[in-house]
């Protein structure tokens, strides 16, 4: 679709043909069949001109008022064209006045800026939008085949296990079947050699009955005691081929499952952010924001005092902390509690109903940035008391569940020393940190490996790139706080650059609501802006 392609002009008048002439006088187009019937209207001079040779006078409005006068005259404050009787008659006594011609103008720069905006900015990203459906569309038949192929393997592995099980169960009832055979064949070799005895004897006790020998008869002997003890009686029980019923559910549990059709909106990065909002903080110095819920945020700057300020700049609650000393970061938990990290008695504290308890107390490191994760666990970066070592602790409740300090080769993740590094973890449970002095975003996985590294985008030559705050949304965007450049970073979760967010002033917390709206500390304006992005 081409946007600038133009409908063809129609007559005025009988809105069927297209348009050839206009009368400079009444404003009207009109095609060449109705030329005569414009002109026989002899109550008002006409002057019909070529519509190519026409001259761009404008054409003004008749007032609703007085109907016989133009609007020559814009009435800002009532957003109306109006004629000069209106202006004199005194119901627009005070208000501001434009010429009509520079109105005009005004909004026609207005409309040229959005139509530019549209052919080239907001179609083609639609267009773009299309492509990638068209493409992924396209990737489908792939995409499902590779999971039918996944589904056959594992049907294949499945068949080769079960045919080894039946397998082996068919060579131990082969084991089982000869041992049975030999212990049969055994117990028959005794009970046979007893009756080859036993034939032996009735042979020679027939022998003595057809002699009178009295000597041979004295020496008989009977065994028929002994033979009638019977050889005990061998009972073998088959062995049994146990096959329980088939649990279909732990079947397909094991087998693995097909996990639903999960469809998610993914909100669209805007061409040009919006702020929507400022709050100034009372701070010479801001540092921090953390949003609360509604139109709540806690704030934390150049003094000991916390602030929870709404989006009209009104201070709701405040908390002064323990020490009487600067907090170094804040954070909110999933309850909504604060939570307040103190370099200088080494401790982190949750303030809950206004009372300040102290959940982590620390002895040979300080603690630094906070923040509070979905799964209700906090995650702290800390630096030695010597300076020499920096490291990430998750804490559940007051437990140290997991240390993240070191790569694969043993090497430092983090820079050394007490200078700023903020902490966010992502939806995908990354764990990411602006180390500032390191001029980097660490980011690990939730086992503490290494992902990657994002040292600033190419294209900002004129000053290093300066990290401060840090921050992920919903879409697993992460967003970076460059105070020396005056703009936000925005990259994807695996640290490819998005875009900038600019027209900052020094910009250095960041967080945002559960609507993607961001929130900016900006240091020295004290002030929080929230700027809609997505």
């Amino acid at each position: 679709m081409d946007l600038r392609a133009q409908d063809v002009l129609l007559c005025d008048l009988c809105e069927t043909d297209p348009l050839q002439y206009c009368c400079e006088h009444c404003h009207i187009n009109f095609c060449v069949n109705c030329v005569g019937k414009h002109l026989s209207d002899s109550s008002k001079k006409h002057n019909a001109v070529s519509y190519l040779q026409r001259k761009f006078t404008p054409k003004y409005s008749k007032c609703v008022k007085h109907a016989q006068n133009d609007c020559e005259i814009y009435c800002e404050n009532c957003a109306i064209p109006v004629c000069s009787i209106c202006v004199t008659s005194g119901k627009h006594k005070g208000h501001k006045f434009a010429d009509v011609l520079e109105k005009m103008g005004s909004e026609k720069q207005s409309l040229q800026k959005d139509l530019k905006e549209l052919e080239t900015r907001i179609y083609p990203r639609h267009e773009e939008m299309v492509s990638d459906v068209q493409t992924e569309t396209a990737e489908l038949e792939t995409k499902y085949g590779k999971l039918n192929a996944a589904a056959d393997q594992q049907g294949e592995v499945w068949h080769r296990e079960i045919t080894a099980i039946v397998n082996k169960q068919k060579t131990d009832i082969e084991e089982i079947k000869t041992k049975h055979l030999a212990i049969l064949e055994k117990h028959r070799d005794e009970i046979t050699h007893r009756m080859t005895e036993m034939k032996q004897a009735i042979l020679e006790m027939k022998n003595i009955l057809d002699t009178n020998d009295i000597s041979l008869i004295s020496t008989y002997k009977s065994r028929n005691d002994e033979f009638n003890i019977l050889s005990p009686k061998i009972k073998v029980t088959l062995p049994s081929l146990s096959t329980p019923r088939i649990n279909t559910e732990k079947l397909n549990e094991v087998f693995g499952s097909l996990t639903s059709l999960s469809v998610t909106t993914v909100g669209s990065l805007l061409a040009e952010p919006r702020l929507t909002t400022a709050i100034n903080t009372g701070y010479k110095e801001l540092y921090n924001v953390r949003f609360l819920s509604g139109d709540r945020v806690w704030t934390q700057g150049d003094n000991e005092t916390m602030k929870l300020l709404n989006f009209q700049d009104k201070l709701l609650t405040s908390i002064e902390t323990d020490s009487g000393k600067w907090p170094q970061d804040i954070a909110v938990t999933r309850d909504g509690n604060l939570v307040y990290t103190d370099i200088y008695n080494k401790t982190v504290n949750l303030v809950k109903d206004k009372h300040i308890q102290t959940i982590v107390k620390l002895k040979e490191w300080r603690p630094y940035s906070v923040c509070s994760v979905p799964s209700t666990d906090i995650l702290v970066v800390m630096s030695s008391v010597d300076r020499k070592q920096s490291k990430v602790v998750r804490y559940s409740g007051s437990t140290d569940t997991q240390t993240i300090q070191f790569d694969d080769q043993g090497r430092p993740l983090y820079s050394s020393g007490p200078f700023t590094k903020y902490i966010s973890e992502n939806r995908n449970m990354d764990i990411c940190v602006a180390d500032n002095k390191a001029e980097a975003v660490v980011v690990v996985n939730q086992s503490g490996k290494l992902r990657f590294r994002y040292t600033g985008h190419p294209s900002n030559t004129e000053q290093s790139f300066n990290p401060a705050g840090i921050t992920t949304d919903s879409q697993s965007h992460i967003l970076i706080a460059d105070h020396d450049n005056d703009c936000i970073h925005i990259l994807d979760q695996d640290g490819e650059f998005l875009r900038y967010i600019q027209n900052l002033e020094d910009p250095y917390g960041l967080c945002v609501d559960i609507g993607n709206h961001l929130f900016v500390a900006e240091r020295f304006t004290a002030k929080v802006k929230k700027i809609q992005y997505l």
